[in-house]
């Protein structure tokens, strides 16, 4: 399945004069980096992946409809995915895109 390109262009609009962006298809989907680090992805899966504070994660996921990335049978903390439906509305997709951002943002840019 390939990404959603209506959700990537509603991202595309959230991220767009962030300084030190860059969109990458990555994972079968189209991920967006601040300073090289990815904030936020539309999934080839479907959905939205985002990167949060790992610290954050068990806390979003008990209190949202995040859930924790899987990856090859993994759980990766600090990056969740929400399906499709729960980014609908317009402030919950810019809710989400702002938690990627900013934790992509606190990172250090990569070279």
């Amino acid at each position: 399945m390939a990404y959603d390109e209506a959700l990537a262009d509603r991202i595309r609009s959230l991220v767009a004069g962030e300084q030190g962006l860059t969109e990458k298809k990555m994972f079968g989907g189209l991920a967006f980096l601040i300073g090289g680090n990815m904030a936020v992805a539309a999934t080839g899966g479907g959905g939205l992946m985002v990167r949060v504070d790992p610290d954050q994660s068990d806390a979003l996921v008990s209190t949202t409809s995040a859930t924790v990335m899987e990856m090859r049978g993994r759980e990766m903390s600090g990056w969740l995915h929400l399906e499709t439906p729960a980014v609908a509305a317009a402030g919950e997709l810019e809710e989400w895109v702002g938690r990627g951002v900013s934790f992509a943002r606190s990172l250090p840019p990569k070279a």
